[in-house]
Parts: C-alpha cells; structure tokens; sequence
C-alpha cells in the first residue's frame, strides 16, 4: 500500500503529536534526524516547534505521508533559501519514515512527494539536503537521483570520539 501524502497539513493536536511519535520513534531506531537516541518526545518537542513556527511564518512547509490507518509513517520539512541569490533552491530536512515501515519503498516515495512539492513552489530548479556519514544515506539519496556535492569530514559529533562526516546532495529538478 502507498501512503498518501499531504504537503502544508492543516496543523492540529493529532498531526503535532504524529509528527512528534514519528520523530522520536526514527531518531531511537538509530535515525541520523538530528538527535542521537535514546530520546524522549519532550527532548524532541522543542526542535518540533521551531519547525512549527517556521511553517506558521512562511519559511517552512510539511510533507506528511500517512499509512492505511491515518498515521503519520512518513515526513519531510521543505524550507526556504532566504538569500537573495540562492531562492532557486530548498533545503530538505528531517526526512523520517517511520521504522515499521522501513524497507516498503516509502522513503523514495517520500523523496518523489518532495520533489513534486519543490516543483510546485514556482522558481525552484533544485533540492539540497544534508546527511549524516556513517549510515549509507548518502548511498540511498543517490539511488533517488541526488548528487553528493560537499562533505565536511567529522562535522558532526554523535559521542566522545564518534565523529560523523556531514554530507550535502544535490537534487536537480530540471
């Protein structure tokens, strides 16, 4: 089954806390989406509401991919470039799909969901994300067509002396 995906959801108590399940359940199956497990949803929350509040002043938008249940399974935060010279492109953040329905194709279509959305926002010819190293991701977002355009050896510090590279891709969408 595909999920069915919704860019800018109406935000409400269900969808917030979704969101929140979804983010906090991938970052404790050892999702690289900005935390390290183990966490909770009140460590998670205050990262959930900047990205909120973001969406509420127009600098963000929400994909939301649900399952045959009406769950959140899957979720992406498409944002704005605010440089003058730079707002022919978005950044692509907190990509999840949710662990139980890991390895059903959800993620590519996930990415597709995104594409077509960044298609729609008038003037965008590319999508640029971030990935941590030492996961494959960067091997993943290839097979979905993004190019790797720039890694930062060790960026990113998951523990005393686990240091991770901090990868840019590249998706051209013309």
């Amino acid at each position: 089954m595909a999920l069915d995906f919704t860019l800018d959801p109406p935000v409400d108590p269900v969808l917030r806390d979704g969101v929140l399940g979804l983010w906090t359940d991938v970052t404790n199956a050892d999702g690289a989406v900005g935390f390290v497990p183990p966490v909770s949803a009140d460590e998670v929350r205050p990262e959930l509401v900047r990205h909120l509040v973001a969406m509420a002043e127009g600098r963000a938008r929400l994909l939301v991919g649900r399952d045959t249940d009406g769950e959140v399974a899957a979720a992406a935060f498409l944002t704005h470039n605010t440089h003058r010279l730079m707002r022919h492109w978005i950044w692509l953040y907190t990509v999840m799909v949710h662990p139980r329905h890991q390895g059903k194709g959800y993620g590519r279509d996930l990415l597709a969901a995104a594409a077509d959305a960044a298609r729609g926002m008038g003037g965008v010819t590319a999508i640029r994300l971030t990935c941590r190293g030492g996961a494959g991701l960067e091997r993943f977002y290839a097979s979905c067509g993004y190019k790797e355009v720039g890694r930062v050896p060790e960026a990113i510090r998951v523990a005393d002396g686990d240091y991770r590279d901090d990868i840019t891709m590249l998706l051209p969408l013309l």
